[in-house]
């Protein structure tokens, strides 16, 4: 399965702002991009100050990249997400996010189990997790309406699991979407419905995403 494993630090500080990959650690004084503003790399100093008015293909690979890194997609499979978009009905650019948010790990992410995306996508393949009470260690599987999600048998002991109370705390709550509960029984989450692009708080302009692929 491949996945990006460089320094996701040097994500952010290449698109120029915070993408959160990181976690707690993005809202602390510890984050790379609050100290080294400029892009990364033996140039980096010199294009800050060397930019000027960028091109309108720099600005749709720009942002077709940063909608990569926030959901950790390589590039062959988000051209995948784009054609299956493009196939079907209603506007392409709002269909690629929609579909980029029912992955199984973001779901993860959006419900507070997790600190970041990469982190939701670790305890996914390490089969934590059941589907309508199938084990599911597949970050891609999508989500449907109706879907039941709950911690694996075997996990709940966990302690991890047993204080996901205490974590959850500090955490962004579930969108509307989504429900979860937790009880003396363990965790019960739920996929209400399909999210609608205005309730997907996300930096991203998705025409530009799609004047890159119709290029």
């Amino acid at each position: 399965m491949a996945r990006y494993i460089g320094p996701v630090c040097k994500l952010c500080r290449r698109e120029g702002e915070k993408l959160f990959l990181k976690g707690a650690r993005c809202m602390s004084p510890k984050c790379a991009i609050e100290h080294r503003v400029y892009p990364p790399g033996q140039h980096g100093k010199e294009t800050q100050y060397k930019r000027g008015r960028t091109s309108d293909y720099n600005a749709q690979l720009r942002e077709k990249q940063k909608a990569r890194r926030i959901y950790g997609v390589l590039e062959r499979q988000f051209r995948r997400y784009y054609a299956e978009a493009s196939r079907s009905s209603g506007v392409t650019g709002a269909n690629l996010i929609v579909q980029l948010e029912c992955r199984l790990d973001n779901v993860i992410y959006r419900l507070g189990l997790a600190d970041s995306r990469a982190h939701a996508r670790q305890l996914v393949l390490h089969r934590h997790f059941d589907v309508n009470g199938v084990p599911t260690n597949i970050p891609s599987y999508r989500v449907r309406a109706g879907d039941q999600i709950t911690v694996h048998g075997k996990s709940k002991n966990l302690p991890y699991f047993r204080e996901i109370r205490n974590y959850m705390e500090n955490r962004p709550r579930a969108p509307e979407w989504l429900s979860i509960s937790l009880s003396s029984n363990g965790l019960e989450a739920s996929v209400i419905r399909q999210p609608e692009r205005r309730e997907i708080d996300l930096p991203i302009n998705e025409q530009l995403i799609v004047e890159y692929y119709s290029r």
